[in-house]
């Protein structure tokens, strides 16, 4: 159950997105606001055809690849090497879902569907989330959680 747990993890995360943007795409008008918490939270439907933060628009194709090559070698690292970080893992679980939420999108629509939106913050879905939070626990297991006698040395 040791390396399917993480992958079974990143099926459940990438459901929560589809559904996710299945509702939206259901429910929600293009570029409409709909106030969750007044104007500092809400839903607004925008298709995003570049990359994170609507960076470099109309390269869709690009980031397509990419995302495609990332799920890929997540997918293969997951299910392959041993690595012992639990918070490693999970990050990688994360990430993996995010980005083949978003690689989904893509192929789809061609374009990634964007809703939450938080003021001060560019519009975002559950992969783009999933994407960061793991990003983050890498980063944490990085720099907190390495080797655990590095003073012995």
């Amino acid at each position: 159950m040791g390396k399917t747990r993480y992958l079974l993890l990143s099926l459940v995360l990438l459901l929560m997105d589809q559904a996710t943007k299945w509702w939206v795409s259901a429910t929600l008008t293009f570029g409409q606001p709909n106030n969750l918490i007044g104007n500092t939270v809400r839903l607004t439907r925008v298709h995003n055809v570049g990359g994170a933060f609507g960076i470099f628009q109309g390269s869709g194709t690009v980031f397509l690849v990419v995302s495609a090559i990332v799920s890929f070698i997540l997918f293969l690292i997951l299910l392959t090497m041993s690595i012992d970080s639990r918070l490693i893992k999970t990050g990688m679980a994360f990430v993996l879902a995010g980005a083949l939420g978003n690689l989904i999108d893509r192929i789809h629509w061609g374009y990634v569907l964007d809703f939450f939106e938080i003021r001060g913050f560019p519009i975002f879905n559950v992969a783009d989330s999933c994407i960061t939070l793991g990003a983050v626990f890498i980063i944490l297991s990085i720099l907190f959680g390495g080797e655990r006698h590095r003073s012995e040395r």
